[in-house]
Order: structure tokens, then sequence, then C-alpha cells
């Protein structure tokens, strides 16, 4: 009968506007929650009837539809490890800090208020741990698949020091400098400590005052290098005019008891030879000695690794290094690589997703990149506690992605994203359905009423 039917079409009514109650209650809770995605109600009828002739009310029912592909606002963040994404894709997170453990479940969020834990691993507020990939020496990622993701550790760096690979340097040798008298005389010889620049220093480095051996060069510049283990040491360029547009040059190591091995005996030397120049004043390379312009090895005391520096002494006809000039002889500016020895301080991330290790050096190195899973349909993800997502057959099987690539969002350091529930609408979906849910119950209480009068036809 259709009162009946009545009765069981209110009753799917109450439980259609409660179970959207909950929703909306969901959503409003999260209103605060850091990558939250909010559910609608979706309203189906349910339908009874099997012909035209008659009609029996089916009811209703609510069905949840995520909104997970929605993109929350983006909020600026002080933190260098919040963390949001612009665009598609998730984070890959684990319930473990070992993702390949058998316990470990692997699942994927927007929510990215990562922060170290006490053994200085990345987890989200709900405990997961986020995955990446670690890079290489050369700053390369593994092949990007599930099985070579490793948790990210912002606090297990080694302590590191950087060995210098290359000096520039930019100074002007004066052109009227007038010829020393070592060069007239004959008495500069690059290759003996008793004629050469380097044997100079080696007195005057020594203490010795006037220096009783070697040629005072008419211009030097000191530059800081480092070796392999992080030592600091001297590295001077001398210069020594010859004649017009040409100088002799010594590049020597001060003291010279920094080095292991002496190839000029009782010297610093490494390299000696001699600069060119144009008529404008701009270096000449092809006239310039093959010596200075070749990487320089250099036997280090103390068992550091040989070390290996090239020195950039100016582009062929440009005045951007070496130069002779009228002015005077003046270093305008030298710079090295290379750092001392030092230990991490903090991490960053860029775009791209590369983490990367800060040192109190100034060393900045790549450890970890962060992969981007997208879905075909990542409103078809299974919810799961801690607003993270797993694979269902409705989402596809996602795939890995460097950020930014096929279709990966890109990452946002130092922001989180907001939840996307608009609280007016959620207040506006609370009223219509507390009138729908009053409105069922009067349907059951009108259904009552009319069974109470068949009931009081007989009596």
């Amino acid at each position: 009968m259709s009162l009946y039917a009545s009765l069981f079409s209110g009753v799917s009514g109450l439980a259609a506007n409660s179970s959207a109650m909950g929703m909306i209650s969901d959503n409003i809770v999260n209103i605060n929650t850091v990558g939250y995605k909010g559910t609608q109600a979706k309203f189906s009828s349910l339908v009874t009837e099997s012909n035209s002739s008659s009609y029996s009310p089916g009811g209703v029912i609510a069905k949840p539809q995520a909104l997970i592909s929605h993109q929350g606002l983006l909020q600026g963040s002080t933190s260098a490890t919040d963390l949001s994404i612009d665009g598609s894709g998730f984070f890959v997170v684990s319930n473990q800090v070992d993702s390949q453990s058998p316990d470990a479940t692997i699942s994927f969020t927007r929510a990215g208020s990562f922060t170290p834990d006490d053994n200085g691993f990345l987890q989200n507020t709900a405990g997961l741990y986020l995955q990446g990939y670690q890079l290489d020496s050369n700053g390369n990622p593994p092949t990007v698949n599930i099985a070579n993701l490793t948790p990210i550790n912002v606090s297990n760096f080694t302590i590191t020091a950087e060995a210098t690979t290359d000096v520039a340097i930019r100074a002007n040798l004066q052109s009227s400098q007038p010829i020393s008298a070592a060069v007239t005389g004959a008495t500069y010889n690059a290759g003996t400590a008793a004629g050469s620049m380097a044997g100079y220093d080696a007195d005057i480095s020594a203490g010795i005052v006037p220096a009783t051996q070697g040629t005072k060069p008419d211009f030097q510049t000191n530059i800081q290098v480092y070796d392999a283990k992080g030592g600091v040491h001297t590295v001077t360029f001398a210069a020594l005019k010859q004649a017009d547009n040409l100088w002799n040059a010594e590049i020597f190591v001060s003291p010279a008891g920094d080095l292991g091995v002496q190839s000029l005996p009782g010297t610093g030397q490494i390299a000696s030879g001699q600069i060119a120049f144009n008529g404008d004043g701009t270096i000449d390379v092809s006239g310039t000695s093959a010596a200075l312009l070749a990487p320089l090895t250099i036997n280090w005391a103390g068992g550091a690794d040989p070390g290996l520096i090239s020195f950039n002494l100016g582009t062929d006809g440009q005045s951007d290094g070496i130069s002779e000039f009228a002015g005077e002889s003046t270093v305008i500016s030298t710079t090295a690589n290379g750092a001392k020895f030092g230990s991490v301080i903090g991490v960053s991330v860029n775009e791209e997703g590369i983490v990367t290790a800060l040192f109190n050096n100034g060393l900045a190195r790549d450890v970890f990149i962060l992969p981007i899973s997208t879905f075909q349909n990542p409103d078809g993800l299974t919810r799961r506690q801690g607003n993270s997502y797993t694979i269902s057959d409705a989402s596809g099987e996602g795939d890995l992605k460097l950020a930014g690539k096929g279709g990966a969002g890109l990452v946002a350091p130092s922001t989180l994203e907001a939840s996307t529930v608009d609280l007016a609408a959620e207040f506006t979906n609370l009223i219509t359905v507390q009138r729908a849910f009053s409105a069922s119950t009067k349907i059951i209480t009108t259904a009552d009423e009319m069974l109470n009068e068949l009931n009081s036809i007989k009596r």
C-alpha cells in the first residue's frame, strides 16, 4: 500500500538528510584543516514502481561526492618545510619511516605541513612521513618508481667541505710600469728560487726582510683556496713587466710548506709563464703561456687529496680578467669556489621539488627530489585517516612524476594549502538539509494519521 510506502519514503528522507548533515558537519569542523577537501551530498531518487498503472514511492538516497581535485588557496608560511602543490598531484607519504616495510602503507596527500620528528624525518600533522628520491653526487635521481622512494631526513646529512676548483682574477696591470732592473739585468729567472718571484715570497714568508733571494714582483694579489679536507690556503698571483704588452707571471702557494711536493724546491711555485696583451689593453690568450691557463695540480701537505684548480685570467680580446691599461696596477676582484668544513643548518625546497641542504660554511647541496603523483580521476581516491588518500578502482593507478612534468603541479615552498570548504555555502546547506529533514518527519506523521483513520473505520 502506498501509505506504508510513504512511511518508508519519509524514513529514507530522514536517513539521506542525516547523511548529508554528517557531510556538512565534517566540512565545517575541518574549515581550518590544511589541505582538506570538502564533500558534497548528492541526492538520488529511489524508484520501486514496475509499471505506469500505479505509483509506489521509493524515496531518496544521499551519496557523498568527494571534491578532491579542487585546489584550495595557497597561504604563506614561515617554515621552509611547509609545502603545497600549485596544480595537480599529491605528495607521496607513508605511515612508516621505511616505505618498503611490509607494514608500510603508501598514501597520497596535499596536507604539506611537514616538520622534522626527533630523528629528523619529515612528517605531517597526521604522522605520515614524506617520501622522495635521494640524489646522487651529481644531483641525479634514480629511476622514478615507488621501489626507489626513501623518507626525507633533514638532519642526516654529513658535515662536508668542498675543494676549490676554479679561481677568477680581475686586475689591471699598469701599462706605464717601468721595466724592473731584474728584467733588464737578466737576473729574473722563474725557474730558480734565487731568481723567481716565488723565491722572493718564500723569504718574505719566512720573515727574511729584506729578502735575500728572488725577484720582487711589480704586482701581486692573494687568493684564499680550500683543499679537499676544507683546509684554507693562500695562493698568490704575481706579475713582473717584461716588455710592452708582455708580463711575466707566477702562481705560487704561500707559505711553501703548505705543499707536499714542491716543483721548485724552496718555493711554493705551481705555475709560471707570460701574459700577452693586445694594443687596446685586453688580454691576448693566444700569446699567453698555456701553463698559466691549464688546470694546475696542487699536491697539498697534510694528507689532503691533490687539488686541480683552473685560473680564469679573462676572455680573449676582452677586459673581463687581467688587463693592461694606463691606470695603476690594482685588483678589481678575485673569486674562488670551495668551502671549509661545515655542518647542516637547514634545508630549502624549490618549485621543482629539490630539497637542498644548507651548510654553515655557505655550501648548498641538492640531496632529495620530491615526486608528485597524479591520477586520471583524483575524485575517485579512497579517503583515509589523516587527510590522505589511497588508490581505488575509480581513481586509476597513479603516475609518479617530477614536479612540473607531464601535468604534475609545481611545489610551492613555505606555503600551505587551505581547506576548500566555503563556510557560507555550508551554513546555507545546513539550513536546507534541516528543513528537508523536518519535512520528512511531516511525511511520517501525516502517513501515521492516515493509517490511524483506517484503523478507526472498524470499531
